[in-house]
């Protein structure tokens, strides 16, 4: 286990240059395998479950070159093979699950681990991922301790589905199979986030013909031949804003690096509720706050102010333990509503430790009442990489030593991030223990 040490107080100052998605890169990363061309990505983060992936298709035969310290990754899968009896995805990433219609496409079968799973967000159910591989045509069945999912047909065919909820995995495994099924398929109540979008931009590149990107409705014209190209990642809205978080909570100036501000006028009236303005120009952002952070009050005065976090063109819900942390901060009170995941906010206890006041009304909601002293403390992370960036964030900006106790999550979407920190200015560093 790695922990994250911190000595807080010292307000953040300086520009950052973010790393791309994890959620664009680990799809793309899996819809490579759909072409035999030679393809180069460009700013590859290098995070461990990059390095997973690379090494499965290491394993499978293909030729890997990834450059960590550029970015720069080529992948030529044109000797890949793949045995079922021998060859297993690994069961610690989610995102092993899209790896399954690029094998189905070129070896008729794959062999997934029965409980694969990422961080712990409460039950993350696998059975919309089976319905999508059915309805191509798919077959799905159990052999010790894993799923086998064959392509009984020969070729996946084209469908038309309509999602229970608008999964981001789910809609990018719905691409994956229409990009070879044969004719078209239509997708409705499709994810939209923007890695969503990055996602099928690829797939475009690599010759996939999808309608509807952006939206809630995608058709996808399969059946083409896929080609080869280059692809440069954008910047991670997500890590573009915990950047921009870390400035205002510790009361410093941070810069990041942001060519995509079309994605952020909902995330900035959200710091807006906490008296903290956000701006962009010339391709950067930044956030300021004159003063304390001080939750706003509703024109609707009898209400909290609140921050209601679902898929896609919601407020992200990756993104709420981070907002949790500014509400900690802040004067005033807040509530904080999860509407995607059970059980996502059983770690604010945590914050308790340091002081703080925090009320989880259910499963789904939470309320803040910040403004109170805090302390600094050792806190326990739970699996789940945007909550150990929390509870870092208060740590930071509470003066005295602390520390973050299980923050390897951290290091699955964000590369070098005790080297952004300390260029900002913040005394911390990793430590180990057996």
């Amino acid at each position: 286990m790695s922990n994250l040490v911190v000595h807080g107080g010292t307000p953040l100052q300086g520009r950052i240059h973010p790393s791309a998605n994890k959620n664009a890169v680990l799809p793309v990363l899996c819809a490579t395998l759909l072409t035999n061309e030679p393809l180069r990505l460009l700013r590859v983060p290098d995070i461990t479950d990059v390095r997973k992936i690379l090494d499965i298709f290491r394993t499978l035969g293909s030729d890997v070159r990834m450059d960590h310290e550029t970015g720069t990754l080529d992948l030529h899968h044109h000797a890949t093979v793949f045995d079922a009896a021998q060859h297993r995805l690994p069961e610690e990433m989610r995102s092993s699950i899209m790896l399954v219609p690029p094998l189905l496409a070129r070896f008729g079968v794959a062999r997934l681990e029965d409980n694969v799973k990422g961080c712990t967000l409460g039950v993350r159910e696998i059975d919309p991922h089976v319905e999508v591989f059915r309805r191509f045509g798919g077959t799905v069945e159990r052999a010790e301790g894993s799923l086998l999912v064959r392509n009984a047909h020969g070729r996946l065919q084209a469908t038309q589905h309509w999602l229970d909820y608008a999964s981001v995995t789910t809609t990018e495994n719905f691409v994956l199979c229409a990009a070879t099924a044969e004719g078209t398929s239509v997708l409705t109540n499709a994810a939209s986030e923007p890695h969503v979008q990055e996602f099928c931009r690829f797939m475009a590149m690599i010759g996939v013909r999808i309608e509807g990107m952006g939206t809630s409705r995608l058709t996808v014209h399969g059946g083409t031949q896929l080609r080869g190209g280059e692809f440069r990642f954008d910047e991670d809205f997500h890590e573009i804003t915990t950047f921009l978080a870390l400035g205002a909570i510790t009361g410093g100036d941070v810069i990041v690096r942001n060519s995509a501000p079309e994605n952020f006028p909902l995330i900035d009236r959200t710091f807006a509720k906490f008296g903290v303005t956000v701006t962009h120009e010339d391709g950067w952002s930044r956030a300021r706050c004159d003063g304390p952070l001080k939750v706003q009050t509703p024109f609707t005065s009898n209400v909290l102010t609140k921050v209601e976090a679902a898929p896609w063109p919601y407020f992200p819900v990756d993104l709420l333990p981070i907002f949790i942390a500014l509400g900690v901060r802040a004067q005033g009170n807040a509530l904080f509503w999860n509407k995607v995941y059970d059980g996502a906010l059983g770690w604010a206890g945590e914050l308790s430790k340091f002081g703080a006041h925090v009320f989880q009304s259910d499963p789904h909601r939470l309320v803040t009442f910040g403004g109170n002293p805090l302390s600094p403390a050792v806190v326990e992370s739970p699996y789940i990489i945007r909550v150990a960036i929390a509870l870092f964030m208060v740590a930071a900006s509470t003066p005295g030593r602390s520390e973050i106790r299980n923050a390897t999550p951290i290091r699955r979407a964000h590369p070098r991030f005790v080297e952004n920190l300390r260029s900002l200015g913040v005394q911390v560093e990793w430590t180990s223990e057996e």
